[in-house]
Parts: structure tokens; sequence; C-alpha cells
């Protein structure tokens, strides 16, 4: 079966930098998305970045310039490396993949994505 498992998350200043980590295991695709998404209490969850895996990457606005994702193809471990944190950063992190047959993954809403983690939290403080 396909696990998701996510670690990195922390506590941290803001201006700081964070590294969270995604290990998809049971994932035998030649072509796939892997994305990172954010949720805070009370709000709907937001797409961050997504990868493909012919390391194709797409960000939305708010992190632009600041996050980087990247993926490790025979491990199948994405990585979200955050920096310039923000307070309005924090939130739940949540990693996400999909087989795909077409298409591609930028900007692929959370809904067309069928494996998912159970987040780790980031908290950035001023």
């Amino acid at each position: 079966q396909v696990q998701v498992a996510e670690s990195g998350g922390g506590s941290v200043q803001a201006g700081g930098s964070l590294r969270l980590s995604c290990e998809v295991s049971g994932f035998n695709y030649r072509r796939y998305c892997m994305g990172w998404f954010r949720q805070r209490d009370g709000k709907e969850r937001e797409r961050v970045a997504d990868i493909e895996n012919d390391g194709s990457t797409s960000y939305v606005d708010a992190v632009q310039g600041r996050f980087t994702i990247s993926l490790d193809n025979t491990k199948h471990i994405v990585t979200l490396q955050m920096n310039s944190l923000k307070p309005e950063d924090t939130a739940s992190y949540v990693c996400a993949a999909v087989p795909i047959s077409f298409g591609r993954c930028a900007g692929l809403h959370a809904v067309g994505y069928h494996h998912w983690g159970t987040g780790t939290p980031v908290t950035v403080y001023s």
C-alpha cells in the first residue's frame, strides 16, 4: 500500500528556515505529481508547490522566491526548503502524490491527488 510520511516541521522565528521531507513508499510509477499543501485552523487547504517526476516545479505566488521543492526520483522523497519564513506561513503542511498518464502537474488542485500524508506542523513566530 502507498504510504506518505512527512517530517521536519517545527517552530522558528520569522526570517528563519525549515526543511520538510516527505517519503512516499509503495509508489512505483513512471509519471507522477507530488505536491505540498498547507492548512491553517479554520481555513481551507491551499496549494503551496508541486513537482513532476521530470523535475518541473510550480509555486503559488505567496511562496515564490522563498520556498524550493525538490525530488529524489529514485527514493520518492520530496523536499520543501522554506526560507525567509513569515508568520502567515504557519500551518500544517501536508504532502500528496498521484500517478498521472496525461497532462502536467503545475497547479494541480488538491482533489487531483490520491495519496495524502497526515501533515507536519510549522509555526513561525515574530
